[in-house]
């Protein structure tokens, strides 16, 4: 009785969607993805000078538009290269190829910031089933299961082992009004967070002098905050 309940009201939709994606893929990839950044970096160290950026980046439109090409999303997002693939045997499948792009991100003055970045691919069946009459979503509930989506995502990575600092969530509501570059703006605020605590990890293990020990555990406290799941500025679910 309680499962046809849950099943009417839809609410467990999301949350298997979450478990899902990690289980048959972050789990798989995460753990991987650090030494695939560092192969990368050894040929190009200057692309990947930040190693606090050596994460997935995991887009999740609580919109749960999804573009199969980051480049049309925003023409300040630009495609450089793949990372290298991992192939495993999965399900049957003999060669199972599992691999990253890694983009060049413009910012508004006009530098560039380079990670792997890709959307939440769940969200693509969330929105599909929205359009489909058999699953009956509608707009709102499509809503309320984004941000459930979210939620379980981040709540199963903060407690995966392999999985951790290894990827970085990035939870965002779009404007009503279409912006040119908003995607790109919200990536690389995400960057520079990842610099600002790359710094302050810097600060820590080398002190400064007496007389720039007060700025340096203002930045450390500064930066401290933004350890903490930051997902959404605008919205407050």
């Amino acid at each position: 009785e309680m499962s046809e309940m849950s099943e009417r009201s839809k609410q467990n939709v999301a949350y298997g969607l979450a478990w899902s994606y990690y289980v048959g893929y972050l789990k798989i990839v995460l753990p991987r993805l650090k030494k695939s950044m560092e192969e990368l970096s050894r040929g190009n160290p200057n692309l990947l000078a930040c190693r606090k950026t050596w994460k997935l980046h995991i887009l999740v439109p609580l919109s749960c538009d999804v573009y199969d090409d980051l480049e049309k999303a925003d023409s300040n997002i630009q495609y450089v290269t793949d990372l290298t693939e991992t192939t495993l045997a999965r399900a049957g499948t003999k060669h199972r190829v599992y691999k990253h792009s890694l983009y060049a991100i413009r910012d508004e003055e006009n530098q560039l910031w380079h990670c792997a970045v890709e959307y939440a691919t769940p969200l693509q069946s969330l929105h599909a089933m929205s359009q489909d009459e058999c699953a009956a979503f509608s707009r709102e509930e499509r809503l309320e299961q984004a941000k459930l989506f979210y939620r379980t995502l981040e709540e199963i990575l903060r407690g995966s082992k392999e999985c951790a600092d290894a990827y970085r969530l990035i939870a965002f509501q779009e404007p009503e009004e279409a912006e040119t570059h908003f995607l790109s703006r919200e990536i690389v605020w995400h960057l520079r967070q990842e610099h600002h605590e790359e710094i302050a990890v810097l600060e820590r293990s080398h002190p400064h002098t007496p007389s720039t020990a007060l700025d340096s555990a203002e930045l450390s406290l500064q930066v401290s905050m933004s350890d903490l799941p930051q997902p959404l500025r605008t919205d407050g679910f």
